[in-house]
């Protein structure tokens, strides 16, 4: 027919069909897909072939095998699309109507029954309603069950042909009429017909017609009608949200609790039966049960609609703990599967169901691991962003079990046979930078990824692996970390023994060049790149060559003008030295596609503008992680040092108010008992000599930064002492080498900062002591100590000028500047 249509017509097709009379069954089904594929091919006209192979396919209708006769039925319906109305009416609908008659055989009912359901849509309401429905009323009451299963089935295409209101007056009769008829078959084709048509009803008929059926069929599941129980459990979901409208509080109710009813089928006992009874149904019924409840995982995402999600915690999940945990594999799969779309519809109260998402990713099957991770990555989004506690500082703190069960669906998946498994995993695990941390990932996921690559035997899992430690390495915050990553690939695969180990570093410079910037992958592979050149094996520096010109197109001019003298180097010696064969080759075949290729420029081009534009991106967001890494480096610095300040200040003021206590403590004494004895008042002598020279020795050591801290001990420990101290502190201080480092200006601002410290401190122990004190004896105390502070100001002033004069005598050019500055 491709060839020569015309003599193929004329002189094959007879023979055809003469020997169709009396072929057997694989020459029948063989012409019945030669006559579709002459249609589809369209080798001849429409009309010619209506005209060529019209009758022979409805010859063959009526074939005693069912088989042969579905296949010719199949190329019927599929021509009825094809064909003109005109030709469907006088070669199809005519003879119909006397197939579709009860004196006729049954397999001839039963296509007539299908051939109604494909006319009911290629012709105008009317007609149909004049010649096709009053067959319809007729086969429906056909004395066959299976004719009218056959024909139940055909009322929805028949339904969507003729319109709401046709529908409303003969369809839904008949449908209500099939829906209580003793054959089971004929219940389940109105049932499920019913369900499939709800959106052509009403409201009313709703309430009045299609309910009270629906509760019907559900009260009968349990008792005498198990065998709708499969399909009646598929359906819900839809039943449910179709009648969602109608229902009344009670009702809602109703059929949540028969949903929960169906999810635990088989899993506990029911009406009284004990576990002896259980044990002697057949297998034929348990794996109804797990149908059933397989159905209901399947509806899970509608029921929730169904109840509002906003109701999940307390109406359904214990349910789907249950459907999650069921010992049943097709169960957990199905569950696996519509994961994703109830972790959508919870929105923010995905948290609720993170257990069971570690639970599946724990499951013993593989199947069930395989249908979850296909939409992990959203899954994992959803969890981290719609939870309670989303925001970045909380990754994964509601997930504690998360990342081991994330490494322990990898190892299971590793050590099967199901690579397929295993490399879908590690595709998905890509998205893990944007869940959890840079540490978790280094830690937990990097090196793992490593070891795949270097020890697994399945090439596309070791391209996965490869992959996927690029991305992580794209998005660590740490220099050092990545610095040792790319380290660890230069070595163990660039510089590997294994040739193997060799060429997957060819790979994972693919994937550098994908996911890196051109500035990245020259600073760091593009040289041990080349130095495969010298390769002992053949094959890699193949892989090499082939590589090349994508490594050219990383290069800037003028920036990388040194490694382009780098790479025509190697390549010369390619040229040169190369006695391979093949090697020499493509050498040469990549050697022109490298002398055609232009060079990138450090400005942007016309040409490269758009790979110039996601080029800066990727360098702008490189830079940003190396800012991010300082900040983080700086802020805890700074915690570091504000926590030791406030250690510094808590202390100082723990010692301040000991001093002070002892201080009041003493002068009360001192003032009570001013006449006691000598004895005494020289030993007070004595220790507050010890306590001011210490304080003077303190005060100017270089340990201390200024002098300030040093005048608030000396007011703490007693000004009446101070004087006989200072003079012995002060030449202890200048004899001191490390205190001429010191800058006059640091020493002046020093004085000055003590000086002021010593007044006020002074003032306030001097408002307290009137309060106290009103006699003579503490007047003339006051008096003697504002005589101390006036001595330590004039010693102070003397050490500064002391200094001064020193320093000028060793002329040293740098304190000049430094002099000149302070005294201006």
């Amino acid at each position: 027919m491709r060839q020569n249509p015309a003599e193929t017509l004329r002189r094959v097709l007879p023979k055809i069909r003469e020997v169709l009379h009396v072929a057997g069954v694989e020459m029948q089904l063989t012409a019945a897909v030669s006559f579709l594929t002459v249609l589809q091919d369209e080798s001849v006209s429409i009309h010619t072939y209506s005209h060529s192979f019209l009758h022979i396919i409805l010859q063959n209708l009526e074939h005693r095998d069912a088989g042969v006769s579905n296949a010719w039925l199949e190329t019927l319906l599929a021509v009825i699309e094809a064909l003109p109305k005109e030709t469907i009416r006088h070669e199809i609908l005519n003879p119909l109507v006397s197939k579709a008659q009860i004196s006729q055989t049954l397999q001839s009912r039963l296509v007539s029954c299908k051939i109604m359901g494909k006319l009911a849509n290629k012709f105008e309401s009317h007609i149909v309603k004049r010649e096709i429905l009053p067959l319809v009323k007729s086969l429906c009451q056909d004395v066959e069950y299976e004719v009218r299963t056959c024909m139940c089935r055909q009322l929805e295409p028949i339904a969507q042909g003729i319109g709401t209101e046709l529908t409303k007056t003969v369809v839904l009769p008949e449908l209500v009429e099939l829906a209580r008829d003793e054959g089971s078959s004929v219940r389940l084709a109105a049932f499920e017909t019913l369900v499939n048509l709800l959106d052509m009803f009403d409201s009313d008929d709703r309430r009045q017609t299609v309910l009270p059926l629906v509760k019907s069929f559900c009260e009968k599941s349990f008792k005498a009608d198990e065998s709708i129980l499969v399909s009646l459990s598929f359906h819900l979901g839809k039943l449910c949200n179709g009648l969602y409208g109608i229902f009344t509080p009670e009702q809602h109710l109703r059929f949540l609790e028969f949903y929960k009813k169906l999810c635990t089928l088989g899993l506990q006992q029911e009406n009284g039966h004990n576990d002896n009874q259980l044990q002697l149904q057949t297998l034929e019924q348990e794996k109804k049960y797990i149908s059933v409840r397989k159905n209901c995982a399947y509806n899970f995402p509608a029921m929730i609609v169904f109840v509002d999600p906003k109701n999940f915690h307390l109406e359904l999940y214990s349910i789907f703990f249950c459907l999650c945990h069921d010992p049943e594999v097709p169960v957990r799969y199905t569950m696996a599967i519509s994961f994703y779309e109830v972790a959508k519809l919870l929105n923010s109260g995905v948290y609720t169901i993170q257990k069971e998402l570690v639970t599946l990713l724990q499951d013993e099957s593989l199947e069930v691991l395989d249908a979850l991770v296909g939409h992990l990555p959203e899954i994992l989004e959803l969890m981290i962003n719609g939870g309670e506690n989303s925001g970045s500082e909380s990754k994964l703190l509601s997930i504690p079990d998360l990342i081991p069960a994330l490494t322990t669906a990898e190892q299971r998946a590793a050590t099967s046979l199901k690579w397929r498994t295993h490399e879908k995993l590690l595709q998905k695990y890509a998205c893990l930078p944007q869940i959890i941390s840079s540490d978790q990932i280094y830690y937990r996921f990097l090196h793992r990824m490593l070891t795949i690559i270097l020890t697994n035997n399945v090439l596309p899992v070791q391209k996965a692996a490869a992959r996927t430690l690029c991305v992580y390495l794209r998005y660590n915050r740490k220099q050092e970390q990545r610095h040792e990553v790319i380290q660890k690939l230069i070595e163990q695969l660039g510089q590997g023994k294994s040739y193997w180990n060799r060429l997957r570093f060819l790979d994972t410079c693919e994937f550098i060049m994908e996911l890196f910037s051109k500035s990245f992958f020259c600073k760091y592979f593009f040289l041990p790149v080349l130095e495969l050149t010298h390769d002992p094996v053949a094959n890699v520096r193949i892989k090499l060559c082939y590589l090349l010109p994508k490594v050219k197109s990383t290069l800037k001019i003028p920036t990388d003008k040194h490694l382009l003298q780098q790479l025509e180097l190697c390549i010369r010696k390619l040229l040169c030295q190369e006695k391979d064969k093949d090697v020499l080759t493509i050498v040469k075949r990549t050697v022109l596609e490298l002398d055609r290729m232009d060079i990138s420029l450090d400005a942007f081009q016309k040409r490269f503008y758009e790979n110039d534009l996601l080029d800066q991106e990727k360098e702008r967001q490189e830079h940003l992680l190396l800012e991010m890494e300082q900040l983080e480096k700086e802020k805890q610095q700074n915690e570091g040092r504000s926590a030791n300040v406030n250690d510094k200040i808590f202390e100082k003021k723990r010692r301040d108010n000991k001093t002070s206590s002892v201080l009041v403590k003493s002068m009360t004494l001192s003032s009570s008992g001013s006449s006691s004895g000598t004895s005494t008042g020289k030993e007070d002598k004595k220790s507050k000599l010890v306590r001011s020279q210490s304080f003077s020795t303190q005060a100017l050591h270089p340990k201390y930064s200024n002098i300030d801290k040093c005048s608030n001990k000396s007011s703490a420990t007693g000004y009446t002492s101070s004087l006989s101290g200072m003079g012995k502190g002060c030449m202890l201080s200048f004899s001191d080498d490390s205190f001429r480092t010191r800058s006059t200006g640091n020493s002046g601002n020093a004085t000055f900062s003590s000086s002021s410290s010593l007044i006020a401190s002074h003032n306030s122990f001097n408002s307290t002591d009137q309060k106290n004190n009103g006699n003579k004896e503490s007047q003339s105390r006051k008096m003697s100590i504002r005589t101390v502070n006036l001595w330590i100001l004039l010693i102070f002033q003397l050490k500064q000028w002391k200094l001064t004069s020193r320093m000028r005598s060793m002329d040293f050019p740098s304190f000049k500047r430094k002099n000149r500055k302070s005294n201006s």
